[in-house]
C-alpha cells in the first residue's frame, strides 16, 4: 500500500498515526501511537513523537528532538537540533505522574533553537523567536525575540526572521519582506496598512 508521506525504512511509525501528504520522516525516528503529524513536514534523525502529540502542517523537526505527549505545534514551526520539551514540572523516577502533563503550545510560526529547553505548561506565541540554548521558563509574545538561561526578551522579530528596529513612532519594516509592524503597549503586530 503506497501512503501520502515518505517514511525511512529504520523509523518505526506505531499504529493510529495520520500523517499528512508530503510529509518526511528520516532515520532511527519513533512516531508514537495516535499522533497527528500534517502536511509538507520534515521530521529529522532520531526524533521521538510521543502519543497523541499535534503536529501542523509545514512543521521542522530538526535532528535528535522528542515532542512529549502534551506538546503542541500549530503550522510552520521550527524545532532546532537537539531542543528540548518537558512535560512534568516536578519529575521522579519512581513516581508516575502520566495524569500531570501540562499542556506546552507552540504558535504558528514560531522557532525555537538548537538545545533550547522548553520547561512545560507555556506558550509561545506567534512568530516568536527563541535563541539557541535558551531556557523558557513562561510565556512568550508573539514576535518576540527571547535569549538566555532563564530566558529574556531581548527584542522583536519579523515574520521573516529579521530583528525589527521600531522608529519613534512604534513602526518597524522588515528589511527582506517590506512588511510593516507596530509596537503598542508592550505588543507587536503586523500592520499592513502603515506605510
Amino acid at each position: 500500500m503506497t501512503t501520502p508521506y515518505f517514511a525511512h525504512e529504520s523509523a518505526i511509525i506505531d499504529p493510529g498515526c495520520q500523517i499528512g501528504e508530503g510529509t518526511r520522516i528520516w532515520h532511527f525516528s519513533h512516531i508514537m501511537p495516535n499522533c497527528i503529524i500534517g502536511n509538507n513536514c520534515s521530521i529529522g534523525q532520531n526524533v521521538v513523537i510521543s502519543p497523541e502529540v499535534k503536529i501542523g502542517n509545514n512543521v521542522k523537526i530538526q535532528n535528535n528532538v522528542s515532542v512529549y505527549t502534551g506538546v503542541i505545534c500549530e503550522d510552520d514551526v521550527f524545532l532546532g537540533p537537539s531542543m528540548v520539551f518537558t512535560n512534568v514540572i516536578n519529575p521522579r523516577s519512581a513516581i508516575s505522574r502520566k495524569n500531570e502533563f501540562k499542556l506546552t503550545l507552540v504558535q504558528k510560526g514560531a522557532t525555537i533553537g538548537a538545545n533550547a529547553t522548553i520547561v512545560c505548561g507555556v506558550t509561545i506565541g506567534r512568530y516568536a523567536f527563541i535563541g539557541a540554548g535558551a531556557v523558557v521558563t513562561k510565556d512568550i509574545p508573539d514576535y518576540a525575540l527571547v535569549i538566555g538561561n532563564p530566558a529574556r526578551q531581548t527584542g522583536w522579530m519579523s515574520e521573516y526572521g529579521h530583528k525589527l528596529r521600531f522608529n519613534p513612532e512604534g513602526v518597524a519594516v522588515c528589511p527582506e519582506s517590506g512588511e510593516c509592524y507596530k509596537l503598542e503597549n508592550g505588543k507587536v503586530t503586523k500592520r499592513p496598512e502603515i506605510k
